[in-house]
């Protein structure tokens, strides 16, 4: 009903009498007029329905037509298409085998660059490029294994032996290579390719050539050294500095030090040459290798160092010098053998040589020396002090220790030498000493041979390894030392006046009766020595044997004057014990012997 107004209300504007009685016939009309309005479009439609009918029924007919005309084609295509498909899969089945194929040549194969890498000229150079070519076909060689477990032997063995001889092809080449570089090496200063470091990695496979790579290098190493040598001797350095060292051939030591110097240097540097040249290899023996070679450069100079060592030992240029060599000797023996190792090394023999021959002649020139002391033994002098052939061969011993406590040789090397230089130097001094002496009197025969073994231990005092020496010394010196504290207590006894009385009572026997009856030992007699022993009491340094004055050491005399004091002290001592003793029947001894031995001693301390 709302709707039917709402309609009404869209030409229904004014409400009047006239508009009322229209109404039915407007409403009629209006009707008519929608309906007449949608006859007109309906037929528009229809009319578009009626074409698209049409579309439809040509494209039914067309699509039969396309249907039939497909259906006689695939009639016609049914063969071409099945033999497509298979085509397909054959084309399939043959990329796969083409991949098989690629990645089999790729992994069995060579490329082409490759192979002319290899194949190069002969006396062509040799690139990292080559290495990784040879790396090649060593891997290829070692993979083609696999195929020989395989049922593809007959393509493994074809293969193998390819590569086995592109192998052989290139390690010749290789090694026709490292050979030339090895014989450019005849320079000083040699500097090592990495190219040629990665030759001889490469040639350890072949030991062979590998052997026959490291003598070439060695020949051309050693005669660069040898010609180094001799430029060193000759020559001298760049500009003449240094200066050649034929030139401090008046100084021997110096001279042998430079040329075992130079000769060290060298060395050194020759190894770290071989192990640069061989820091890539590692197969076992490469240390060996080392030193086999080093001692095969170093062989050269051998010859030239000989003789030129052998004129100045043999030009005799003195024990100390002689033994000073010996140590250099020693020292470089033990230092070139840290370097070419301890194997038969020419070097080392040669060195070891010279060192032997020094040590000789320095032994002999000793052995000489003491002979010369024995054939003509001095006599004591005057003074009973040493002699002057003693005083000489004590200055030469001293240089000689001196040099051999300043000495780079080991320890143990050096303990062993000393031992014999102490032998042939000291026992033909002291054999010496005693013969000379032999025709003194005790108490000179004891100064002398105080103050010779006095200034033996002095000299030896300063140098290590002495200790059995000295304690040697020692012993004879306070052998000697006693007797002379006997002598000065004798010589006391004797002056003071009693000795006799002394003599008597260690003689004396109970059975012999009272000491009062033997003559000279009756009251006044001691009475009378006790004066004299007064006499001495007040200055005991007025009663000293002359041979004390000479000895060169005062602590040595005044030992003597101690321990002589003590053994007077001691006859004193005994000889009171006797005075007093009523069995001798001495009458108021106290009267004659009016001191006690303390007293005695408290004086002469």
């Amino acid at each position: 009903m709302l709707e039917a107004l709402k309609a009404l209300s869209a030409f229904f504007t004014e409400n009047s009498l006239r508009t009322r009685r229209n109404l039915r016939g407007d409403i009629e009309r209006r009707s008519l007029a929608i309906n007449e309005e949608f006859v007109q479009v309906f037929k528009e439609v229809k009319e578009e329905l009626e074409n698209v009918h049409e579309d439809v029924q040509a494209m039914s007919t067309c699509c039969q037509d396309m249907t039939s005309r497909l259906k006689a084609a695939k009639e016609q295509t049914q063969d071409l298409i099945v033999k497509t498909t298979k085509l397909q899969a054959e084309n399939q089945r043959l990329e796969v085998k083409a991949q098989v194929a690629n990645a089999f040549l790729s992994k069995f194969q060579l490329t082409s660059e490759e192979m002319s890498t290899l194949r190069g000229t002969r006396e062509g150079p040799v690139t990292e490029s080559f290495f990784k070519a040879l790396g090649r076909v060593k891997q290829i060689h070692n993979d083609v294994k696999i195929l020989l477990r395989t049922n593809q032997q007959t393509a493994g063995l074809e293969i193998m032996e390819q590569m086995a001889l592109l192998q052989e092809t290139s390690y010749e080449r290789l090694y026709r290579w490292a050979q030339s570089e090895c014989r450019t090496l005849t320079q000083e200063s040699c500097d090592i390719s990495p190219v040629l470091t990665q030759a001889m990695e490469a040639l350890q496979d072949r030991p062979v050539l590998y052997k026959y790579t490291l003598d070439e290098f060695g020949t051309a190493r050693r005669n660069a050294v040898v010609r180094g040598f001799i430029d060193a001797l000759t020559r001298g350095g760049p500009g003449g500095t240094p200066r050649p060292i034929e030139m401090y051939s008046h100084d021997p030591l110096r001279y042998v030090g430079d040329m075992l110097a130079w000769l060290h240097q060298a060395t050194a540097s020759e190894k770290e040459h071989l192990e640069t040249l061989l820091k890539l290899v590692t197969m076992q023996g490469v240390e060996e290798n080392i030193q086999e070679v080093l001692g095969h450069i170093t062989e050269g100079v051998c010859r030239p160092l000989k003789v030129r060592i052998e004129q100045v030992i043999v030009s005799e240029p003195g024990a100390v010098l002689l033994y000073k060599i010996s140590n250099l000797l020693k020292f470089y023996h033990h230092t070139n053998s840290g370097i070419v190792g301890n194997n038969a090394n020419t070097l080392l023999t040669t060195i070891e040589e010279m060192h032997v021959l020094s040590k000789k002649m320095f032994f002999n020139n000793l052995s000489l020396h003491a002979s010369k002391l024995m054939d003509k033994i001095e006599l004591p002098p005057p003074d009973l002090g040493p002699t002057a052939a003693l005083n000489q061969t004590l200055t030469l011993l001293r240089e000689v220790l001196a040099s051999h406590d300043s000495s780079v040789v080991p320890l143990d090397a050096r303990q062993a030498d000393f031992v014999q230089v102490l032998s042939c130097a000291l026992d033909p001094l002291l054999q010496m000493c005693t013969v000379s002496a032999s025709n003194l009197g005790t108490a000179d025969m004891a100064t002398y041979m105080v103050n010779c073994l006095y200034m033996m231990k002095t000299t030896l005092a300063l140098f290590e390894f002495t200790d059995k020496r000295l304690e040697m010394l020692q012993f004879q010196i306070e052998a000697h030392l006693d007797t002379l504290v006997n002598e000065q207590a004798s010589y006391v006894l004797t002056r003071a006046g009693l000795s006799y009385m002394y003599n008597c009572i260690q003689q004396h026997k109970p059975e012999q009766g009272p000491l009062v009856n033997i003559p000279s030992m009756d009251g006044a007699s001691l009475k009378a020595a006790m004066v004299q022993f007064d006499s001495y009491l007040a200055s005991p340094d007025s009663l000293l044997m002359l041979q004390l004055n000479y000895l060169l050491s005062a602590t040595l005399k005044e030992h003597i004057f101690k321990q002589s004091t003590e053994l007077v002290c001691r006859a004193y001592s005994e000889l009171y014990a006797a005075v007093m003793n009523p069995a001798n029947e001495y009458k108021e001894p106290g009267a004659i012997l009016h001191r006690s031995p303390q007293q005695v001693k408290t004086l002469l301390s």
